[in-house]
């Protein structure tokens, strides 16, 4: 088993303590399908991965992660999440945010072997990806392979569960990226992305997920890449939609946070 990533400094602690993100474990099964609605993470049956989870919604990221990898497998999505929502909005070192999405992704291959059934496991993999395209130049990422990677793993999400909008997202984001970075003739052919497949995924996503800020942000920057200053409009309204959402847990309160930056005034 791959040894645990989280070991060394300390990271930085979330910006935004609110009370109301520190569920009670018996609260936390109560608001579980409404806070997973996104990744249709099943409800945990056993105390301590409730636990490592619980860490993640209150925003004590560096805790979840260390929690989730001590309990094996049982927890390595709470840890990868925690791990990459922190890497993704907090992190400010570039090497050890890379460093910390490529063993996210090591392990989730590890766990897709032992259990191909886990939606998560081929999700995770593919955000983590992702990002870690994104810190290196998608143009590099793509020629390094991760293209294939990411587009494969979210496929097979959404072939284990086609409700995953956190993969709709994911996938749709995905193939406006490269649309936008090689054309839409290579993007099509090299990796099956087309402008109707970018916007029919963000869309499922927010038909599934209506009140998700990330996933109105998400497809604000896919529109713009994909149709330019025509749909800017369109686009900032969706980002001030974001901007008011009600955040349930401190990951939906870093989108949230997103959302205002990106709304002018």
């Amino acid at each position: 088993m791959t040894s645990s990533h989280a070991a060394g400094p300390a990271w930085a602690a979330f910006p935004h303590p609110d009370k109301s993100y520190h569920y009670s474990a018996a609260a936390l099964r109560k608001h579980w399908a409404q806070l997973h609605r996104g990744d249709c993470e099943p409800l945990p049956q056993q105390p301590a991965v409730l636990e490592a989870w619980r860490l993640h919604h209150a925003g004590d990221f560096q805790s979840a992660c260390e929690a989730g990898l001590a309990l094996g497998m049982d927890g390595w999505n709470a840890a990868h999440k925690a791990a990459m929502i922190h890497a993704h909005y907090l992190e400010t070192d570039p090497a050890a945010r890379l460093e910390r999405l490529q063993a996210v992704a090591r392990r989730c291959a590890e766990q897709q072997k032992a259990r191909p059934t886990d939606a998560n496991a081929f999700y995770l993999e593919a955000y983590a990806l992702g990002r870690y395209s994104q810190g290196i130049s998608v143009v590099q990422a793509l020629a390094q392979g991760l293209g294939g990677r990411i587009r494969a793993a979210l496929e097979r999400a959404l072939e284990i569960d086609e409700r995953h909008a956190d993969a709709h997202c994911a996938l749709g984001a995905f193939q406006a990226e490269v649309i936008d970075k090689v054309g839409a003739l290579v993007g099509r052919l090299s990796y099956g992305a087309t402008r109707d497949g970018a916007a029919a995924h963000c869309r499922r996503a927010l038909e599934l997920v209506p009140d998700s800020a990330i996933f109105a942000v998400e497809w604000a920057r896919a529109m713009e890449l994909l149709y330019g200053p025509s749909r800017r409009a369109e686009a900032q309204r969706l980002r001030s939609q974001a901007a008011a959402a009600t955040a349930l847990d401190a990951m939906e309160r870093l989108d949230v946070e997103l959302a205002r930056s990106l709304v002018p005034g």
